[in-house]
């Protein structure tokens, strides 16, 4: 598939149309112009394409909205040296991925409107997938004042986190919430209680024979736990980000039941591994909160699959070779995932687990609804879409990802799944050549 920088008409023939938001699943096709869904269906220009329209033949593959990825680190600014704006949108771009939004731990942070605004002119610049961005709850990170929320939403800022760090003082936790409430927007919270997660890996037998700190679980669950009361209190909008254990799955499930207003998402490596990937001091293993117990990613797979947890999302860390090449108590935790988003999290479809149009809810309009957006094939919509082969084969190879950074530990995993064309506005931005793996 040729790939075209204009957002003329163009039809996407012969494609398995997925819309998780309507519920379709058809063989069809898609009409786009000026950069806008015009119509779809099974039996659109059955009796041909009129002239002078862009013919995309899909030939069977799958043709979604484009991935949502709510949790990517940037680089840049500050940081140019790991990733920039326009190597981690050429990324996402590669993962089927045509919205992400951006953490605000960046250097300088994202605590005023100068920091929203300039991730929003970089994006405009690069003209790949669009970037949004995150404000920080408190000011540089410190945890204790908060910033003008109400002035950053106005601005853009989708929510509001203070990046890998928990928010730990609870009365600030308490007042942000609060001021989520009067400004609807979001608090995402990095679920670790900082006075007890001093740890670098989980802790128990493995940590113990390794001669590594652990990090207990229930550091995670207390400070979901202490949360929820504080949303019970004030009826902030609260989201818990890397879900990773059994425990912190139950209580989310918990507080939905009782109508709280609570989402969480996960990522991949939290349902791909557990703590035996670091079992030879692997720093490309070391993440945070760290990968868990057998058991836990086994029950945080079955939180994606059950729709407890309602997001997943690539939590790209990019890190250089200086960061990651020391001894694991100093390297720096994080993994790359833009390219590997889809490809890793199509294996809850191949084992059984779920089906693929609840697999993209989580991808598309599960992260869409938090941030109050949307990612669906409504006619009249942004033409945002993602045309992959679900049964492709791949082998991972980091050497050949668009990020700047390749700490991935996933190097020569097997994975079942290539992202073939990403569209933005109507505007082709990636198609695999042909011959090349995607991942």
């Amino acid at each position: 598939m040729a790939t075209r920088s204009e957002s003329g008409p163009t039809v996407y023939l012969n494609a398995r149309l997925l819309d998780p938001r309507s519920g379709l699943d058809v063989q069809g096709a898609l009409f786009a112009d000026k950069g806008v869904i015009q119509d779809l269906g099974p039996r659109l220009f059955n009796d041909g394409v009129p002239e002078g329209v862009e013919v995309v033949d899909c030939a069977g593959a799958c043709l979604a909205p484009g991935l949502v990825d709510m949790r990517v680190q940037l680089g840049e600014p500050g940081h140019e040296h790991k990733e920039t704006i326009q190597t981690a949108s050429k990324a996402a771009a590669a993962g089927g991925i045509t919205s992400m939004v951006a953490l605000p731990n960046t250097d300088p942070v994202v605590d005023d409107v100068a920091g929203i605004e300039f991730i929003a002119r970089r994006a405009r610049e690069e003209k790949l997938v669009k970037v949004y961005g995150y404000g920080a709850v408190t000011r540089r990170l410190e945890g204790r004042e908060l910033v003008e929320i109400g002035l950053l939403s106005e601005y853009g800022a989708l929510g509001f986190t203070d990046g890998l760090q928990a928010v730990a003082d609870a009365q600030v936790m308490r007042r942000a919430l609060s001021y989520s409430r009067t400004v609807d927007t979001v608090i995402l919270q990095h679920p670790q209680e900082p006075s007890l997660a001093g740890g670098v890996m989980n802790s128990g037998e493995l940590a113990t024979r390794l001669g590594l700190a652990g990090n207990h679980p229930l550091n995670e669950v207390i400070m979901i736990e202490r949360d929820l009361r504080l949303v019970e209190m004030t009826g902030g909008r609260y989201h818990v980000a890397n879900v990773t254990c059994a425990e912190s799955v139950e209580v989310v499930r918990r507080a939905k039941a009782r109508g709280l207003p609570v989402t969480a998402s996960t990522a991949p490596h939290y349902m791909i591994l557990n703590e035996t990937a670091v079992g030879d001091y692997r720093t490309f293993a070391k993440v945070t909160p760290p990968l868990r117990s057998e058991a836990d990613r086994e029950a945080v797979a079955a939180g994606v699959a059950d729709g407890t947890i309602d997001a997943l999302a690539s939590d790209h860390t990019p890190h250089d070779q200086d960061a990651k090449r020391l001894p694991f108590s100093l390297a720096e935790p994080g993994i790359v995932g833009l390219e590997t988003l889809l490809p890793l999290s199509l294996a809850l479809v191949h084992n059984g687990r779920m089906s693929l149009l609840e697999l993209l809810r989580r991808l598309t309009e599960g992260p869409a609804e938090i941030l109050k957006g949307r990612a669906d094939l409504t006619p009249g919509l942004p033409c945002d879409i993602v045309i992959f082969d679900p049964e492709r084969p791949a082998t991972i190879d980091p050497d050949r990802f668009r990020s700047k950074s390749k700490n991935s530990p996933f190097e020569a995993h097997m994975v079942q799944g290539v992202v073939l064309r990403s569209v933005v506005d109507g505007r082709s931005i990636f198609a695999l050549d042909s011959g090349r793996r995607a991942a």
